[in-house]
């Protein structure tokens, strides 16, 4: 067996800036410190990301296996060796109701502990697999094996685990439980001023801007109904448009992964004769001090896991302005979260967001909060262990 007390296979799409994939990353960096276990990943896209090099140095074994219906016998014939040969003590799957089928393929030779963990929100992945009656059958049938072959089902927040219909009969067998995604909250303390100076001289704006953080991938398409829409992107554009119309200091910051989406609304912005007030920074490591540089962080969301994006701005003492889509579950400080019905709309929105922006920051003791709170690494990390090695959930 291996030197580590735990060895776990984390069988995940891919080491993407996600909030499950950061949360994993800052397991091993906590890990690789006393070697209280070890993390392996399984690939399922079979695609190489932006933390892969660095779990590698933290000691983590990488495996580029892509999963599909035209590559199902190679990854099925890969999963049974990968799991065979790594003697693991937990299978811990990210990919909810495909989980299921994973563990079918491997049936005969799975470690004891084996989780089914949901992260996406539910309506995203009924619109993903909802497209044809054979992908709702496939999804229908991964749900039954969940319930056959998973020893326990967490969510990243316990609403997500009821949206998914975990707590159904067929699963009363299953333990369940949230279990949040954990990060160093120390990260994003910092002076708020200085970072506000740095940041707005990186995009040429003035000092006294008042910068509205939207912090998300860019949705693929900027028409606000579009089904597979997530982060609502467009929505967001529209109210800081808004907020732009009613304050001249008003500045807009969006950090994520842009898409074919972004050309359109860089035209909206520019018609309404904002172009130099807006930003589309793409993929960003820097987002405590993009938090800490902000007024507000605008997370309209048509639906969330849990919205990770949301507790690190109340670690960086940053006023959240959130759809009530978005779990409870994310409020660590109350009076930094402030949650709006999307139907309220763009006017309402606006009102909301310039009020929050006005308010004074407590960087140092908002951060406290959150490193008390089961949001910070050691306490997730030290859940997790406890999960993987007695198979308990608290």
């Amino acid at each position: 067996m291996a030197k580590h007390p735990v060895k776990v296979l984390q069988v995940i799409d891919s080491l993407g800036m996600g909030g499950a994939e950061t949360w994993l990353l800052e397991v091993l960096r906590l890990w690789s410190k006393s070697e209280a276990g070890q993390l392996d990943f399984l690939m399922t896209s079979g695609k190489r990301e932006i933390f892969d090099e660095e779990a590698r140095r933290l000691g983590a074994k990488i495996y580029y296996v892509r999963y599909s219906r035209r590559h199902v016998l190679r990854f099925a014939s890969e999963f049974r060796r990968i799991v065979r040969e790594g003697q693991y003590h937990a299978i811990h799957d990210h990919q909810d109701f495909a989980s299921g089928w994973h563990f079918l393929m491997g049936a005969g030779m799975l470690p004891k502990i084996r989780i089914t963990h949901v992260h996406n929100p539910a309506y995203q992945i009924r619109n993903n697999y909802g497209v044809t009656v054979g992908r709702r059958l496939i999804a229908s049938i991964g749900k039954a094996l969940v319930a056959r072959y998973s020893t326990h089902i967490t969510g990243t927040s316990r609403q997500a685990v009821i949206e998914y219909g975990f707590d159904t009969p067929r699963f009363r067998k299953v333990p369940k439980a949230a279990l949040h995604c954990g990060f160093d909250p120390a990260r994003f303390l910092g002076d708020s001023d200085l970072a506000k100076e740095s940041v707005s001289h990186e995009f040429h704006w003035n000092k006294d801007s008042k910068i509205i953080l939207f912090a998300g991938r860019i949705d693929q398409s900027p028409d606000v109904g579009h089904p597979q829409n997530h982060k609502n992107s467009s929505f967001a554009v529209s109210v800081a448009i808004e907020c732009m119309r009613r304050d001249a200091r008003v500045r807009l910051l969006l950090a994520g992964a842009t898409s074919p989406a972004v050309p359109f609304l860089k035209q909206r912005i520019a018609a309404a004769g904002f172009e130099s007030r807006a930003q589309f920074a793409g993929i960003r490591q820097d987002i405590p001090r993009l938090m800490l540089a902000s007024d507000v962080l605008l997370f309209p969301s048509r639906g969330e896991g849990l919205g990770m994006v949301a507790v690190e701005a109340q670690a960086a003492g940053l006023p959240v302005l959130a759809s009530t889509a978005v779990p409870r579950e994310c409020v660590v400080i109350p009076e930094l979260v402030h949650f709006q019905k999307l139907e309220a709309g763009v006017a309402r929105w606006a009102d909301d967001l310039l009020q929050l922006a006005a308010r004074p920051k407590r960087i140092a003791e908002a951060n406290q909060q959150v490193a008390a709170s089961h949001f910070a690494i050691n306490y997730s990390a030290g859940a997790l262990l406890k999960l993987y090695s007695k198979g308990l959930l608290t």
